[in-house]
């Protein structure tokens, strides 16, 4: 039986040249696999007749707009996932739910092997591979640009050779990667830190030093999850994409950071994420209001604990599912609404009410009606510092 190779397919040049590509180096047939993460483009039926001329024996297309919003960004804003306390894990969030079709592909089709498009110096080889191995250990993992050195100029060789229909035009300055959540952008001239990211860098948001009236928006969340916008229900995907078009006319969202990569390597990147930052900012905020005090503090570590696994690639690892399980739990609370202003590239919370609330009016009062016996404090305030009171006069004595 011939082996079959499933590829991860995204209809550019380097994909679709891909599958001869692997053809000739392994002699197996191509399966390209288009996954839809709501990244834009093209329409999903050109992509997969593209693949089939290309040469791939099938070609499979997958809408999951909804799933990856649902099942992978959601967890992300309830856990307040930010990388190194900035970057909404836009590309990070999208490959295990690509990987989870590409191995599904695989064991449709008979597949022994599964191929992707990156190079070796990125984050996305461990993703896709690390991911594949997590969900089908038996299956192979192959990687044309790193494996093959399948670089761009032989790409558009081949390319013309076997007179591919895929346009050779002149690459992009930038490397892009674009989803629902976010839009990444790297290389060129952003390569050199000093340089400062230029407008035509932006698609996702509007420039926000440019005079424009605030915009004023009301999320609800039930249990952490967004279900209403403006008291309009919503979905997940439509909770991500309606802030999208609000925060990103209003500049929200613009990240521009050194980060520090899974193998090893400092890069520059300039992300745009209008709807996540929003969504997390305001889900924080209603968080500051119904979730008590220790089970706070004990998140924000749990958080970038949660953020450091699925940046690096280890979305379905035993301790990621398992902190799933304590951020579930200590969502079951969040619910009510948060208003926020958008303006000037900032969502500020403005308001926030909640049924659930753990702030009581007459405790936090310091005018008539206060509640709270002030009293009580001296004692607790002698108990509370009396381990370092007394590590003090040691000290003193020595």
């Amino acid at each position: 039986m011939t082996e079959r190779v499933v590829l991860a397919y995204s209809g550019g040049l380097d994909t679709s040249v891909a599958i001869g590509w692997i053809a000739e180096e392994t002699d197996a047939e191509v399966i390209a696999v288009a996954v839809d993460v709501g990244q834009g483009g093209e329409d999903l039926d050109v992509i997969r007749k593209r693949a089939l001329a290309c040469g791939a024996v099938e070609a499979e297309v997958a809408d999951a707009k909804d799933e990856f919003a649902a099942e992978y960004c959601l967890p992300a804003i309830r856990a307040n996932a930010l990388y190194m306390d900035r970057y909404p894990l836009v590309s990070a969030l999208s490959r295990p739910t690509i990987v989870k079709h590409l191995v599904a592909a695989a064991r449709k089709h008979g597949a022994g092997t599964v191929a992707h498009g990156c190079t070796g110096k990125g984050n996305d080889q461990v993703r896709f591979e690390a991911g594949i191995s997590s969900l089908a250990p038996e299956l192979k993992c192959i990687a044309p640009v790193r494996d093959y050195a399948m670089t761009r100029d032989k790409a558009i060789a081949f390319c013309e050779a076997k007179g591919l229909p895929i346009a050779t035009t002149k690459k992009s300055p930038y490397s892009i990667d674009q989803n629902v959540f976010g839009r990444a952008v790297e290389t060129g001239f952003l390569e050199d830190i000093w340089n400062a990211p230029i407008e035509d860098v932006y698609e996702y948001t509007a420039d926000p030093a440019t005079p424009r009236e605030a915009d004023e928006v009301i999320v609800t969340f039930d249990k952490g999850v967004p279900v209403a916008v403006d008291g309009e229900p919503v979905t997940v995907l439509q909770a991500v994409q309606r802030l999208n078009e609000r925060a990103g006319a209003q500049g929200v969202g613009r990240i521009d950071m050194v980060e520090d990569r899974l193998v090893g390597i400092k890069s520059r990147e300039v992300y745009e994420a209008p709807g996540a930052i929003a969504l997390i900012t305001a889900h924080q905020e209603l968080e500051a209001v119904t979730v008590e005090r220790e089970l706070a503090r004990y998140k924000r570590q749990v958080e970038q604990r949660w953020g450091e696994l699925v940046y690096d690639g280890l979305w379905f690892s035993p301790l990621k599912r398992a902190l799933d399980g304590f951020i579930t739990e200590a969502n079951e609370q969040v619910s009510g609404e948060v208003r926020m202003t958008l303006h000037g590239g900032r969502a500020v919370v403005t308001g926030r009410r909640s049924h659930t609330s753990l702030y009581d009016f007459h405790l936090a009062t310091y005018d008539t009606g206060d509640t709270f016996d002030q009293s009580l404090s001296k004692g607790f305030i002698e108990i509370f510092g009396m381990s370092s009171k007394i590590a003090a006069k040691r000290d003193l004595r020595q």
